[in-house]
């Protein structure tokens, strides 16, 4: 890629992968929009990435939130060329006939209607700044291809990811935009840290499960960034060895 200013929004940055990838890809260079809920967290991440950082509290699953995150991006950079689509929740794991619409509708608007609203939004910047295109990764899950048990909204919408990954791929086409997706498995995150004490197993165990070390995300992560348009990574796992990927069922 150029090595002109390189503009990247990571979205759900206070915390986890994203504050990891964002702060891995401030290193290799880039200039960094940080998109989440937590105002607090978000300049934690920020203190991580450069003066040059621009943090934006944003609920992706409200359509105005969104559209005043690129009015942000817009107004300070005029472009942007790379969005990560991390944003992601869960509902509680209940019993299927028990979860509620709201907790189904949740994991919904900011899962799968919170991608797309941001994907809307950069391309429609990525097709009309000049130089025209770039890069949208979206954070799929080991989910995207397995569920685990009582987590029919989370895996439901990243299969659904998966649809908006491969859509974007053909529709960027035409515009220089790439799209590609990464999914990840058992990062050592705070949202994963109940696995060191036992998660429950398709067979109706509790079993601790490995976890790897989120560094690994992102430097997967800022591989496919700095690759140049004409090249993409479709889809790639990233996960813990040993952890019950492979055989799950």
């Amino acid at each position: 890629m150029s090595t002109a200013t390189r503009i990247a929004l990571v979205t759900g940055a206070g915390s986890g992968i994203g504050r990891a990838v964002s702060a891995a890809l401030a290193k290799a260079g880039w200039t960094l929009v940080l998109a989440g809920r937590r105002a607090e967290e978000l300049n934690r991440t920020a203190a991580l990435t450069g003066p040059e950082t621009l943090s934006v509290p944003t609920d992706v699953s409200e359509a105005d939130s969104v559209s005043a995150l690129f009015e942000k991006i817009t107004e300070r950079f005029g472009r942007l060329d790379l969005l990560f689509n991390n944003a992601g929740m869960g509902a509680p794991p209940v019993p299927f006939d028990e979860l509620t619409i709201h907790q189904w509708n949740q994991v919904v608007g900011v899962n799968l209607t919170g991608s797309f609203l941001c994907a809307q939004g950069a391309f429609r910047l990525m097709k009309h700044q000049q130089p025209r295109g770039g890069r949208i990764i979206n954070n799929g899950s080991i989910s995207a291809h397995v569920p685990r048990p009582n987590s029919a909204p989370y895996t439901s919408t990243k299969h659904a990811i998966t649809g908006l990954t491969r859509s974007l791929s053909l529709d960027g086409r035409a515009h220089n935009i790439a799209c590609g997706q990464i999914d990840i498995g058992n990062a050592a995150t705070e949202m994963t840290a109940r696995m060191t004490e036992g998660v429950p197993q398709p067979n109706g165990t509790n079993m601790v499960e490995p976890r790897m070390n989120v560094q690994h995300v992102a430097d997967t992560l800022v591989y496919m960034a700095n690759l140049p348009l004409d090249a993409n990574v479709q889809f790639v796992t990233v996960m813990a060895t040993a952890m019950p990927f492979i055989g799950r069922g």
